[in-house]
């Protein structure tokens, strides 16, 4: 006769138990990760394709508060800067990114900046690994970029 022996998680903490790998990070492996996560954040608002909203607002002929509405509204992605205002990248205004962000925005159920950001430049199997902001440039449709935030949101 094969037993199974079944271990609770509420019996008394045993050596077996303890010998087992702790699912949980350790407080100086979170701190790692967020020290790199806040690392990836400066480094990309100093990407040379970021731009002020002032120089948003001039490269497509409106205000910086028209600008600041706009990432407000989820219209257009804005990072926070680390010193003050946004930072944008220039690419969101070409033609085949410009008219998705917003309804991209009620796709993901959100307006920040860094949510957008995220899911237009990470790579993406259901896109054969290119991003959605490649496959958008490259003639995806915009109802499938659409359905693969709605799906991701949820």
């Amino acid at each position: 006769m094969n037993i199974l022996p079944i271990t609770s998680p509420f019996a008394p903490f045993n050596q077996e138990r303890r010998d087992a790998v702790d699912p949980y990070a350790s407080a100086a492996q979170s701190a790692a990760v967020l020290r790199s996560g806040l690392q990836y954040r400066r480094e990309r608002i100093e990407a040379s394709d970021m731009i002020t909203t002032d120089e948003a607002a001039q490269l497509v002929g409106t205000s910086r508060v028209t600008i600041n509405a706009w990432i407000k509204a989820g219209r257009c992605i804005g990072v926070s800067n680390l010193r003050r205002g946004f930072k944008l990248p220039r690419w969101q205004f070409e033609p085949a990114i410009w008219p998705v962000l917003q309804p991209l925005a009620k796709s993901l159920d959100t307006t920040d900046g860094w949510q957008l950001l995220s899911f237009l430049e990470s790579p993406s199997m259901a896109l054969d690994g290119k991003t959605p902001r490649a496959a958008l440039e490259q003639g995806v449709s915009v109802e499938r970029i659409l359905a693969l935030a709605t799906a991701g949101a949820h």
